[in-house]
């Protein structure tokens, strides 16, 4: 399933770009739209490269990751601390993310507001997110502007404890509640995301809740708790930071070891809960009723975590099923029938845990139990003939790009290092990454498709106040 991303409120012409340089991943992305119309044998020629990378570890525990890239006179810093909502505790949910917040605050070099404006006034932009595993902070500058950016980042890192009071507590907490209301309470569909999960983790699982947190568990919060929450997970032996693009090696390595060695190592990181991906019990039948126009109908299935075994296959099934315009169910539903407005789906693979949605948004005058029920016609057929090499191909070959696509920016190399090294131990996975798609056959997407998508699964449906009638109450054949 396909988690929100809980960013850092920016101001509305801030971060617009992105991390990444829209010319050159426009670039990357027409070339890939030539190459889907080629061979998959030419495709498949179109290697992913590998990252060059040195990794090694300060006495106190922070990982760091190099990357020379001289390209461009660009750089970036990603650091990621080990700690997500996947690690908050019953009553304390949203502290993750609202941690991220608070880090933007201020440190004891470093007044409220001046780590935007220094950056800023070198070139630099810089951002913030949270998911289930981990949060990460992130800069892209211009090469000049690295100490100033490694400054920053450690001063916060190992000072930040001193500044901390009630008041920026309060305000960032107010921030993050008022995101909650933007993203969740008071958007269309907005409340899907967390009744699914819900439904579909037992209450003990780390992934169980949203990222966002409930506003009584934000309201909860206190001083002290976050305090204690910066102790345990904001320490340099729960984070690894990547530096990418056009730097000097010996000099970066001077500069990290003036501005981090000095942070003492934190406690021992309290182990994460050990899950084991299992299918929902029995099929679950929920109804959500929101202030919407149309009804929207999800599917979730329990799945695989990432790099498990069949993640892959089953985001090349996702592909097949709903992931673009000549996907199975959007040519179908969208195209030839014209019953649906939208229609997508998507394996959403985390570090403990994973899961398969199909969400569907009839259009007027049509009913989610009818497109149940093609949904379900389709996924018999999948089920019983599987798919074409054809559709393997445009699964395999978009997936490519999607792979260099990541790879344009040194941003988002940094990224992907980062990603690599906590999800598999090392930094650059990136071409046994891509193997792992290369290798998928037409009967491995078949299999999947019967081993995951006919089991039970949480069926949604969101309607418009007062007609819970819409709702799909059972299996529709």
């Amino acid at each position: 399933m396909a988690q929100p991303r809980e960013t850092r409120s920016v101001s509305p012409n801030r971060f617009r770009r992105g991390p990444g340089a829209p010319n050159a991943r426009a670039l990357v992305r027409l070339l890939f739209q030539v190459a889907l119309t080629v061979a998959p044998a030419i495709a498949a020629a179109q290697t992913v490269p590998a990252i060059p990378y040195e990794k090694y570890t300060l006495p106190n525990g922070l990982e760091v990751i190099l990357s020379e890239d001289h390209s461009v006179p660009l750089v970036a810093v990603n650091t990621w601390y080990k700690v997500g909502s996947g690690d908050e505790v019953a009553g304390r949910t949203g502290f993750a993310h609202l941690f991220e917040h608070i880090m933007f605050m201020g440190s004891e070099n470093v007044p409220v507001g001046k780590f935007d404006q220094w950056l800023e006034a070198a070139g630099g932009n810089n951002n913030g997110s949270t998911n289930s595993d981990r949060t990460n902070y992130y800069e892209w500058m211009p090469s000049n502007a690295l100490p100033l950016a490694l400054w920053l980042d450690a001063d916060r890192m190992g000072r930040l404890l001193p500044t901390m009071d009630q008041a920026k507590v309060d305000l960032q907490r107010d921030v993050v509640k008022n995101e909650r209301r933007q993203s969740y309470d008071n958007v269309p569909y907005g409340r899907a995301y967390e009744t699914i999960l819900a439904a579909l983790y037992p209450a003990t699982h780390p992934y169980s809740h949203s990222t966002i947190g409930s506003m009584t568990d934000l309201s909860a919060a206190s001083l002290e708790d976050v305090k204690n929450f910066f102790r345990t997970y904001y320490a340099p032996n729960n984070a690894t930071i990547a530096i990418v693009g056009d730097f000097q090696r010996d000099s970066v390595k001077r500069l990290v070891q003036l501005y981090f060695a000095g942070i003492p190592r934190g406690p021992a990181i309290p182990p994460r809960p050990q899950v084991t991906s299992q299918p929902v019990p029995k099929d679950t039948f929920l109804v959500l009723e929101d202030k919407v126009q149309l009804p929207r109908l999800y599917f979730a299935w329990r799945t695989v975590k990432a790099f498990q075994e069949d993640d892959a296959t089953l985001d090349v099934a996702a592909y097949v099923i709903a992931g673009d315009k000549n996907s199975r169910l959007y040519k179908r539903l969208v195209y030839e029938m014209q019953v649906a407005q939208d229609v997508s789906a998507f394996q959403n693979s985390q570090r403990l845990d994973g899961g398969f949605q199909i969400v569907v948004t009839p259009k007027p005058g049509h009913t989610p139990t009818e497109m149940a029920k093609l949904v379900n016609e389709e996924l018999r057929k999948l089920m019983t003939d599987g798919i074409t090499e054809r559709e393997l191909a445009r699964a395999q070959n978009t997936t490519r790009a999607q792979f260099l696509d990541r790879l344009a920016s040194d941003l988002g190399k940094a990224d992907q290092l980062n990603y690599y090294n906590y999800f598999t131990g090392t930094p650059d996975y990136t071409k046994q990454d891509a193997a792992r798609y290369d290798k998928v056959t037409a009967a491995d997407v078949k299999r999947v498709v019967v081993t995951y998508l006919a089991k039970p699964r949480v069926t949604l449906t969101v309607v418009p106040e007062g007609k819970r009638d819409l709702m799909v109450t059972g299996v529709v054949q």
